[in-house]
């Protein structure tokens, strides 16, 4: 016989039946909703993607095309190279535009210029830059920060400023069509200090604090310790620096006068007048010439210039 309280106790039972086969309903539907929103927000995020690519090599067509047409000019023949509509794989490979171009004039003479003036300015500025930077992200000094902001006045004044008055100097003193005002007016960057203070201002005080109590002096401190661990921000420095002095065209033409100090930009656009202005493969030849060693340095730097980057900061 049922009683009273086997019916509450049934109907408590088959209650809680019906709320899990809820929960389960729930739950089952949940899932199902789910990945159809997962979708939704993964095909938002392909979409995105996509455009962003297709955006970034739009970009990349737009900077690669004109070293490509370069590239594929210095290969032609002068017929290929005037026909239309123009090509871009060269019919036949002319490799005798390069030996036209390195033979056009003392072109060995122009590399050997370049090679030693860009490294004299490298390592003239790095033994500049160095001690500056340190000073001014580890030693407190009274002035320190009128100096650091007169250093940050010197990165907004172009060279052309400053043009006129160092070449009446160095006429003055009859350094003109040497190698001093090739290398002495760029003893020191601005632009160098400031992205080496920045990296060492993130090294711990600690580290030198610990270098001074084994009795390293200042200058081991310098070049043993803060630039290997700023080597990132060191050799960004040094491809950027590179590229600007060995691509200097102005600065060089103006303080030189004959091919004995004369560098290798200047060599390559007077391959204009010697081989004349049509021999456009001649002259693309010796473009490539000029911009292959600074493409084998970023090659080589690529991954420590993104690692400065990355890990530097402003304070």
């Amino acid at each position: 016989m049922l009683t009273l309280g086997s019916y509450q106790r049934k109907f408590i039972i088959n209650k809680e039946k019906v709320d899990i086969i809820r929960f389960i309903q729930k739950e089952e539907t949940m899932d199902i909703i789910q990945p159809i929103k997962k979708d939704k927000v993964d095909i938002k995020k392909i979409a995105s993607k996509s455009i962003e690519i297709l955006i970034l090599l739009l970009l990349s067509a737009i900077f690669i095309f004109p070293f490509i047409w370069m590239l594929s000019t210095s290969f032609k023949n002068p017929q290929e190279m005037m026909q239309l509509p123009p090509t871009i794989i060269p019919n036949d490979i002319v490799l005798e535009n390069y030996s036209t171009a390195w033979h056009s004039g003392p072109f060995f003479r122009y590399l050997l210029n370049s090679v030693f003036v860009t490294g004299s300015v490298l390592i003239v500025q790095f033994l500049v830059m160095v001690p500056a930077a340190y000073a001014f992200s580890k030693i407190k000094f009274k002035g320190e920060k009128m100096l650091f902001g007169l250093l940050l006045v010197g990165l907004m004044i172009p060279p052309q400023v400053t043009f006129l008055p160092v070449y009446m100097m160095m006429s003055k003193f009859g350094f003109i069509n040497t190698y001093v005002p090739l290398i002495i007016p760029f003893m020191t960057s601005s632009f160098g200090i400031f992205l080496l203070r920045q990296n060492f201002m993130q090294i711990s005080d600690e580290i030198i604090e610990a270098a001074k109590l084994d009795n390293a002096s200042d200058l081991k401190i310098m070049f043993r310790i803060m630039v290997p661990m700023a080597k990132p921000a060191v050799i960004t420095f040094i491809l950027f620096n590179f590229i600007y002095h060995w691509n200097n065209y102005f600065w060089p033409l103006v303080m030189t006068n004959t091919d004995a100090i004369r560098t290798l930009p200047i060599g390559v656009a007077l391959l204009k007048s010697s081989e004349g202005i049509t021999a456009w493969n001649v002259i693309m030849a010796g473009n490539i010439i000029l911009i292959l060693p600074i493409i084998l340095v970023y090659i080589f730097a690529n991954k420590k210039v993104k690692e400065a980057f990355m890990y530097s900061g402003i304070k």
